[in-house]
């Protein structure tokens, strides 16, 4: 089946074609073109002048729709998966925040049973449980701990899903850590961690090359008695070739310094990301003695911090639009070249172009989702969206 999206204003890597069109072939993109003349033979929708934009890839997600990753059940990643992909995200890293070994073991078995099947999975994201305990949450008290290489080791050599994995650099055997991780292909970035400039370079030589949450879970600039030191944030600031990911839900960060990590670190550096609870793209009521949500807020429930968000990816286009200025092509591209190409996926996903997969979004010109495209087909939930206003 041929299908083909006219009248659009579509995103590429050279910028934006006015009333251009995409054919779709086989779950492929087969041409990106400036011309919106129908192909004989082809399923033709107008997207009456919207946004064509590349499908958001999701590197920190964990979990949706009242679904967590650390479940460790295929119907949880099926379940979660779904929702967000229903808002754009049309490629995953599942997200395993701390727990047990044993069960990021677990995890990992089910991510690669799914993947199977599940094309929207690209492989499996751990954070923790290699944490700094002064910077990470209580309820992750007895889980913490320092890297152990065996351990790891083992879950490495035994798993072909890992591609990303965060700890503290700092902690003891850190730097071992993110030798070894580099070394197999996986992406290593710091998180949770009071990390200052000397100990940023040295973990940046290890191969900790992106840091999480940025701003969140990490200090900045700070005083001990009369004498000033620069945080974790400049140090990373500093580090050229350092990536950064940014929760851009408009509640963890200002829309200030939204503007300030794209002025600094730029669009080919930094990406967004929802850091999603399982709340996230849920209609069910929620009733969890874990957290406090109010006004689409997610906090703890002693009220000590904010427990992740409750955002999806398009929330987060939306916020860098609308609330920190950015101009939609750079806000889009943070959402979806930028996380590919950290990610090593970039040959397949993250823009439009011809031989990709045909992973598409159309957003309205206020950046709603109207309608997603996983591998050239209209994704389920969304296509009474597309009928609407096409």
């Amino acid at each position: 089946m041929l299908t083909q999206l006219i009248n659009g204003r579509i995103l590429t890597p050279q910028g934006w074609i006015k009333d251009g069109s995409v054919l779709i072939s086989n779950g492929k993109i087969l041409e990106v073109t400036n011309s919106d003349l129908a192909v004989i033979g082809a399923k033709v929708i107008d997207v009456k002048g919207m946004n064509i934009v590349p499908g958001f890839v999701g590197m920190h997600i964990h979990g949706g729709d009242g679904r967590d990753f650390t479940e460790c059940t295929a119907e949880a990643f099926e379940c979660a998966t779904r929702a967000h992909l229903k808002h754009g995200t049309t490629t995953i890293l599942p997200t395993l925040s701390s727990t047990s070994i044993e069960n990021i073991k677990k995890g990992a078995e089910v991510c690669e049973n799914v993947m199977a099947s599940n094309k929207i999975i690209n492989g499996l994201h751990i954070e923790g449980p290699y944490l700094n305990p002064k910077m990470a949450s209580a309820e992750w008290a007895d889980i913490l701990k320092e890297p152990v290489k065996e351990e790891y080791m083992d879950l490495v050599e035994n798993s072909s899903c890992i591609k990303r994995w965060d700890i503290s650099p700092e902690v003891k055997g850190g730097h071992d850590f993110g030798r070894y991780i580099t070394s197999k292909g996986i992406l290593a970035a710091i998180t949770h961690t009071e990390a200052e400039f000397e100990e940023i370079k040295e973990a940046y030589n290890s191969g900790f090359t992106h840091a999480a949450h940025f701003y969140n879970a990490m200090p900045g600039f700070h005083k001990r008695r009369e004498y000033k030191y620069e945080g974790t944030v400049e140090s990373v600031y500093l580090m050229d070739d350092m990536s950064v990911e940014v929760i851009a839900d408009g509640v963890h960060l200002p829309s200030t310094m939204l503007k300030l990590v794209y002025k600094l670190k730029g669009v080919e550096r930094t990406c967004l990301v929802t850091d999603a609870l399982k709340y996230s793209a849920f209609d069910g009521e929620i009733n969890d003695s874990k957290y406090i949500i109010e006004n689409n807020v997610c906090r703890l429930a002693d009220g000590s911090s904010l427990a992740g968000s409750l955002a999806t990816m398009d929330n987060l286009v939306w916020n860098m639009v609308n609330k920190a200025g950015v101009p939609v092509e750079d806000a889009v591209r943070m959402a979806s070249e930028t996380p590919a190409r950290i990610l090593g996926i970039d040959s397949c996903k993250g823009t439009l172009q011809k031989g990709k997969d045909a992973d598409i979004v159309v957003l309205d010109n206020n950046m709603n989702v109207r309608c997603v495209f996983s591998y050239g087909e209209i994704v389920e939930g969304t296509n009474t969206l597309i009928n609407k206003i096409l």
